[in-house]
């Protein structure tokens, strides 16, 4: 309870909050937390792939989420590995079924993110995590500079200001 405190008193106004086997009872106290805290309570759901670890699933622990208050769904896909047609089907069923906004995070491990986020922007994520160009890739994100370039092509407007991107890559 301190810690999200103590990051919401220092400015963070969203917190993630996940627990790695999509255990919701190992999240209440952080999700109670940071609604009493006034931040934004974003339930992140950990994918990967086994029998156990699919759309049903999924959505089940999404809609458990819900109910305990998170304004927001992450599908937070560490290891790189979620495919586009997985992307695409996730996030529809999440949006369908919890209707909360979807987040995407991904990484760039196995070289499929940047599919990965296109299928989930045609499926209608709300939000996709990107890294500044120098930080990108790799194990990181998808570049923030290529994912703009690509939303402004899809005419998706993001609300990001090009040359801010610009001097905050350069910078580093």
């Amino acid at each position: 309870r301190m810690f999200v405190r103590k990051s919401v008193e220092n400015g963070m106004d969203i917190i993630r909050i996940f627990d790695a086997l999509n255990d919701v009872e190992n999240i209440k106290v952080a999700v109670d937390e940071t609604l009493k805290a006034g931040a934004i309570a974003s339930g992140a759901i950990c994918y990967t792939i086994s029998p156990i670890h699919n759309l049903e699933n999924y959505v089940k622990v999404g809609l458990e989420m819900k109910k305990l208050g998170v304004q927001t769904i992450t599908i937070k896909d560490m290891a790189g590995i979620m495919g586009p047609t997985e992307a695409y089907n996730l996030v529809k069923a999440l949006k369908e079924e919890v209707k909360l906004p979807v987040v995407v995070h991904t990484h760039c491990t196995t070289g499929m993110a940047y599919m990965t986020i296109l299928k989930a922007i045609e499926s209608g994520v709300d939000v996709i995590d990107t890294a500044t160009s120098c930080f990108s890739n790799g194990t990181s994100q998808p570049a923030t500079e290529t994912m703009f370039y690509a939303m402004q092509q899809y005419g998706i407007e993001t609300g990001l200001n090009e040359e801010v991107i610009n001097k905050v890559n350069d910078y580093f």
